[in-house]
């Protein structure tokens, strides 16, 4: 069968066409392998050059899109959408689906990290939590060696990772605290504090909707526990994940996390108890996973008096990881400072008080004028003001969430912004736990704050949510957002952001007079837009 080389739609008779087919045959036979294209371009002749011939080009690939990249969804329903992608696919499944930055990366890029083997620290999405790190370890177990191929290098962390003054999670600064103030009133069940912290002469700059990253410590009491549990030596030498010789003590305190207890720790003490019950336990908590609020030193008081050494217990723990914060202030305001909002956690399990690393340093550990090591994380997904000041605003911030809208405001304060802006706040009781009120009235005082919506859940004889004043303000807040407004929200992702979500959808439906899909539709498009932007953990 004889090869055509000219489209029969090109203008040749048959004797031409019979001429030039038998050129390019004739070229072709010069040509080991050689193609058509390869012929037509060793006579100087291209496919576009022919009359009546079309050529097609190059379509540009369409974005990937992540079914699973849906933080209101399930972690099985996640893994499900992913099943049968490669393995870098299949752990950004698994993680949160926040984007919050506090892995250092964004939830694609820490998965493309690990799939690379340029990142081996697995417990660095922090909302994820155990569930999160338990099935990045199953992902990678049951991809083995037979998995996918390593992904492309990650394309940096999500704040470009290092600030212009050098310094990095990788190479933190070393800061100095200025204040941890109590902003809660007498009586409160919390412990809210106002953190400022003084910057020196490192020249980091940061823009509001960041965060701030610090590197926390251990509690003492807790540290000692350990050590006395395995029997060791404080002042044993031993070395870091970072290669630096400290004391057995020091070490614990400053790179190990003793909160969620590994895999590792646990196989490590169930080959070394003989007791059946203990054995079933550890072997549950192997398959299931730990209790909440169960840490190492539980693994080790469970365990009992088994001979465990320093050094193989130290092989078990993860790295401690930095927290990020929201920063609370605008260096327009504040210069060289940063503020932050912090919640002191503590808890009592087991009739043992438990206290989280970060909070409670910041709130007991620390005195004004102790170093900590800090590091900036720039915002994502335009959480940050508006770049054109005349935008309004809509603010949903209850509790700690409250930080980054006071940054907001301030920022607005100092470029004097036109824009109108709308807080909604929420907490406990407006007595005692009213975050902020002299300031948020000082901005209501000066026109600068527009309205202010607060919602105190534990003051009446029914609870009452930022979500329920949104839906009492419903047609005011549709007209903000005809407006032009842009949309932000700040705190607990599990359950006041998916509140939140789901009552700005209700709203949009019920004020635009639209259908559940097309209100869904709407507040997507939002969100494409960057008008609807959340800061959730």
């Amino acid at each position: 069968m004889s090869t055509s080389f000219i489209p029969e739609t090109a203008p040749f008779n048959e004797e031409q066409r019979a001429w030039l087919n038998g050129f390019f045959a004739g070229m072709m036979g010069m040509q080991p392998g050689g193609d058509a294209s390869a012929v037509m371009n060793a006579a100087g002749v291209s496919a576009g050059s022919l009359p009546g011939v079309a050529v097609q080009e190059n379509e540009p690939e369409p974005e990937e899109d992540f079914p699973w990249h849906d933080d209101s969804l399930p972690i099985v329903d996640r893994m499900a959408l992913a099943e049968g992608k490669p393995v870098e696919r299949r752990l950004m499944a698994a993680m949160a689906q926040l984007d919050c930055g506090s892995c250092g990366y964004l939830c694609k890029t820490y998965s493309e990290a690990i799939a690379s083997g340029e990142e081996t620290n697995l417990t660095l999405c922090s909302p994820g939590g155990k569930e999160t790190s338990k099935m990045i370890k199953q992902v990678l177990k049951e991809s083995g060696d037979g998995g996918a191929a390593p992904a492309k290098p990650a394309n940096g962390t999500a704040a470009g990772g290092t600030s212009a003054a050098g310094f990095s999670r990788k190479t933190p600064y070393s800061a100095k605290l200025i204040e941890s103030r109590p902003l809660n009133g007498e009586g409160s069940a919390k412990d809210t504090r106002h953190v400022a912290i003084d910057l020196g002469d490192s020249d980091i700059r940061y823009e509001v909707g960041d965060a701030l990253g610090i590197y926390p410590t251990n509690c003492g009491e807790l540290v000692e526990a350990i050590v006395a549990a395995i029997g060791a030596d404080p002042k044993l030498l031993t070395v870091t994940p970072g290669g630096e010789p400290k004391s057995l003590a020091n070490a614990l305190c400053e790179d190990f996390c003793l909160k969620d207890p590994s895999d590792e720790l646990l196989e490590l003490a169930l080959s070394r108890v003989s007791d059946i019950a203990i054995k079933t336990t550890l072997s549950e908590m192997l398959e299931e996973g730990a209790p909440d609020g169960f840490d190492v030193l539980d693994v080790l008081q469970l365990a009992g008096a088994v001979p465990i050494s320093a050094t193989e217990f130290l092989e078990t723990l993860s790295p401690l990881n930095p927290r990020l914060y929201s920063i609370a202030s605008s260096q327009a305001c504040v210069g060289n400072q940063v503020h932050l909002t912090v919640g002191k956690v503590t808890y009592d399990r087991d009739g043992r008080l438990r206290k989280g690393a970060a909070s409670t340093m910041l709130a007991d550990r620390l005195e004004p004028g102790a170093t900590l090591r800090v590091f900036t994380q720039a915002n994502h997904g335009g959480f940050t003001v508006p770049s054109d000041p005349n935008t309004p605003m809509i603010m949903v911030g209850p509790g700690t969430g409250i930080a980054p809208f006071l940054a907001f405001l301030q920022e607005r304060d100092a470029t004097k912004s036109p824009g109108k802006n709308w807080l909604f706040f929420g907490d406990q009781h407006a007595a005692t736990d009213f975050l902020y009120q002299e300031e948020l009235q000082a901005y209501l005082d000066a026109g600068l704050l527009t309205r202010l919506d607060t919602a105190f859940s534990r003051d009446g004889a029914e609870k009452v949510y930022v979500q329920d004043r949104m839906k009492q303000n419903a047609a005011e807040l549709w007209t903000w957002l005809q407006q032009g407004a842009h949309f932000y929200v700040c705190g607990d992702a599990s359950r006041m952001a998916v509140d939140v979500d789901r009552t700005l959808k209700a709203i949009v439906a019920s004020e635009g007079g639209m259908s559940e899909k097309a209100a869904e539709d709407y507040v997507a498009s939002l969100s494409k837009a960057k008008r609807y932007v959340r800061d959730v953990y």
